[in-house]
């Protein structure tokens, strides 16, 4: 082998491992939309963003709404998450005396659209950390907006039939969990009434249907009392907000809002203790929300799975479920008809 010979098969090697290096350091592998099963069993989400020269990233963690984390980085292979939690030292007579930041650290590694992420989080009492496995899997591009207006629809099914809960059960979760069934039915009105003993705190459950559905219409009719709410999900995935949110400002948690996802383009509902209508279309990852009879939500893209999903999977058929573990709610008339 000549000189020259040598110099190319060096400079090849070298050329090779700055291609390696180069693709071990890319965050594009991680960019996107993750749908997590948690340590618990539970729906997550994350998304990672390239914001032109850094990243960022956002969490759902089981319940609640997606949060911002404090840090995204990657070293090597690795991408790294922060969350930072602030807790409160208390003495005896119950004064603060000591706020504490803790940080929680999940990593994950790619390979294909499969994530492996570990959370590691300290003890508050100082005294060692929890370590977490977990699993994520990449989330599909959102196709083009779908046209309703070519939806083909079958037969309307009525889920509810105004006498019984036939076709009705608690959720899977709040079964196992025992969970206290406060659902009932009272003259054509599906009804929860999580009655608190004095003294007591019970937890009640959420109702579901049993058949389960892809995409859909369905139309139906809520009523919340003062300062209490509900949810309508949608295949068990997506919340639709049922609450008392009569003339307050919007936001992602008003009523016929995508809870903590989509806010309604404008706020129209009734006070508390009226008969609300709620006429939903999810098809092809877009819902359309009209609110008594006004269109809030128009075809708008489903980014992920809201907090208190049963799963975060958003292409399996699944059940309406309704949130009953909150406060009192009543439901009527609701209908059902596919979109084949």
């Amino acid at each position: 082998m000549n000189g020259k010979t040598i110099l190319l098969a060096e400079l090849t090697i070298v050329l090779l491992f700055a291609a390696s290096m180069a693709a071990a350091q890319s965050p594009d592998h991680f960019i996107g939309r993750w749908a997590l099963t948690i340590p618990t069993g539970s729906a997550g989400w994350l998304g990672i963003e390239d914001k032109g020269g850094w990243l960022d990233g956002s969490i759902m963690w089981g319940g609640g709404s997606v949060n911002p984390v404090d840090s995204v980085y990657i070293d090597g292979d690795t991408l790294y998450i922060t969350r930072l939690s602030k807790v409160e030292r208390k003495n005896a007579a119950g004064k603060v005396i000591l706020t504490q930041t803790f940080t929680e650290t999940i990593t994950a590694a790619v390979s294909g659209d499969a994530m492996d992420l570990t959370r590691i989080f300290p003890q508050y009492n100082g005294k060692g950390i929890h370590r977490e496995s977990f699993t994520g899997k990449r989330i599909p591009a959102i196709p083009p907006r779908p046209d309703l207006s070519k939806a083909k629809r079958g037969k309307p099914i009525e889920l509810f039939n105004g006498k019984n809960l036939d076709g009705w059960e608690l959720t899977d979760r709040c079964k196992k969990e025992n969970r206290k069934n406060g659902w009932s039915v009272e003259n054509g009105e599906l009804i929860n009434n999580p009655v608190q003993p004095e003294g007591q705190h019970l937890n009640y459950g959420n109702l579901m249907t049993v058949a389960e559905f892809k995409d859909f219409n369905i139309k139906l009719e809520a009523n919340v009392a003062k300062g209490n709410n509900s949810g309508v999900y949608l295949r068990g995935v997506y919340e639709v907000q049922v609450a008392d949110t009569y003339d307050r400002p919007l936001s992602l948690q008003v009523m016929g809002a995508v809870y903590g996802r989509i806010a309604p383009a404008v706020n129209a509902a009734k006070p508390a203790g009226q008969w609300q209508t709620l006429d939903i279309t999810l098809l092809d990852r877009h819902v359309t929300v009209i609110l008594n009879g006004t269109p809030v939500i128009d075809n708008q893209p489903l980014l992920g799975c809201t907090g208190g999903a049963l799963w975060s999977d958003e292409f399996r058929p699944g059940p309406i479920y309704l949130q009953g573990d909150h406060t009192a709610v009543k439901y009527r008339h609701i209908v059902l008809t596919p979109i084949e």
